[in-house]
């Protein structure tokens, strides 16, 4: 089967995402919350796609939209260049100290809010740690709280009695929000310090 991409004929199987069938063509389609060891959420949105089948158009979150007949992909149209500031804009009152979504709003020509948020920290909610911790089977963090107060943390913010220091959570984020401390002999994340001979073995339960 194929589909067309920026007017690009690529080769697919049903059932692939287009953000897959895009990246194996070398065409560039801008993520935040997707890493290729996991499956995709859509959390982020920055990855959407104008798609066209049977004469009629939407936008779509690329990374889970699965392709099961022959449409018609555009990555950068107006209009989904609108969609991204809008978005990135949103981010950014979410977490004003990301370093990752400031390059993001230079590129997209997006105005600075951060002097209306009332947020700070590098979080976006993205979920790649909590999917990451619970692909190795750990599960010590997740999202808590709603609205305005939803965060990831570990059970009650206490440090959690089953992390194993592994550090994953950390490497997958895309904004760099998971603070680790490293010294000679420890690791130190989410509240609590792990000496470095356990970080090799929980390296290798992680593989």
């Amino acid at each position: 089967m194929q589909i067309v991409i920026n007017g690009t004929a690529c080769e697919c199987e049903t059932g692939e995402t287009i953000l897959t069938i895009a990246r194996r063509n070398g065409i560039f389609i801008p993520t935040m919350c997707h890493h290729d060891k996991y499956p995709g959420e859509g959390a982020c949105r920055l990855c959407v796609v104008e798609i066209t089948e049977n004469g009629r158009s939407k936008v779509v979150a690329s990374c889970i939209y699965p392709v099961t007949h022959e449409i018609t992909v555009e990555t950068d149209t107006e209009k989904l260049q609108r969609y991204r500031r809008l978005l990135i804009a949103f981010m950014q009152r979410r977490a004003p100290n990301s370093e990752a979504i400031a390059k993001l709003m230079e590129e997209y020509e997006v105005p600075d809010y951060s002097l209306r948020s009332l947020l700070t920290g590098k979080c976006i909610l993205c979920g790649l740690c909590v999917r990451a911790c619970k692909k190795i089977g750990i599960s010590a963090i997740s999202m808590v709280k709603r609205g305005t107060g939803k965060k990831v943390s570990t059970p009650y913010d206490e440090p959690s009695p089953v992390c194993i220091g592994c550090g994953a959570c950390a490497r997958v984020c895309p904004t760099g929000a998971i603070l680790v401390t490293e010294t000679e002999d420890s690791r130190i994340i989410w509240g609590r310090e792990f000496p470095k001979k356990r970080h090799a073995a929980a390296g290798k339960k992680e593989e």
